[in-house]
């Protein structure tokens, strides 16, 4: 077995205070996101660490992601490592086994998103009333950002926006769903949350 390794950084460079690993379904929106957030937060207090698809999107192939990665590279008692899906098409088995992972450790967690993860954009912008597909999601946030399937740039975000969004998705989020949303809503805010706090 070869020797396990840990998250070594540049010589000369601060030690993070605390560093969070993602790994998500999506290999475009979601990394672009999260790299946005970690400009709004400022690199030196945290670093996101996107562990993006290799061209598996299913609940279990960014678990496995998350596992090698883990694996290879440890993770510090106050760091944390974090699902991040879209309920979509996936059955409930799929989403408990992520769910019962991120119950392992106290510094695992699971965000999911119903329908996907363009709801936490959307919640952004309004509060996303009469959504309940993954369609009238897109069709809507692109009166916001026509573009965004081409990218989101830094400056279509804002930490105001983020904020707002964390009270839209909690205000959905009520009473608080213990592993994930049945309906229309998202807890990629707990994650948000985490990040912005640290």
């Amino acid at each position: 077995m070869p020797p396990r390794r840990t998250f070594r950084r540049p010589l000369g460079e601060r030690r993070y205070r605390k560093m969070f690993v993602i790994a998500t379904e999506g290999a475009k929106t979601e990394p672009e996101y999260f790299s946005i957030l970690q400009q709004i937060v400022g690199n030196v207090i945290v670093n996101i660490k996107c562990l993006t698809r290799d061209k598996k999107s299913a609940p279990r192939s960014v678990l496995d992601r998350m596992k090698r990665f883990l694996d290879d590279e440890g993770l510090r008692d106050e760091d944390e490592a974090w699902l991040v899906v879209d309920k979509d098409k996936w059955t409930h088995e799929q989403l408990a086994e992520l769910y019962n992972w991120s119950q392992g450790r106290a510094n695992y967690g699971l965000a999911v998103s119903n329908p996907l993860f363009e709801l936490w954009l959307l919640f952004h912008f309004e509060e996303a009333k009469g959504i309940s597909t993954a369609k009238k999601c897109s069709e809507r946030l692109k009166r916001y950002l026509p573009d965004y399937k081409k990218g989101i740039k830094r400056q279509m975000i804002t930490k105001d926006m983020i904020l707002q969004a964390i009270n839209r998705a909690k205000q959905r989020d009520d009473p608080p769903c213990s592993d994930w949303p049945k309906k229309t809503g998202t807890t990629v805010y707990r994650l948000v949350e985490r990040i912005l706090c640290s």
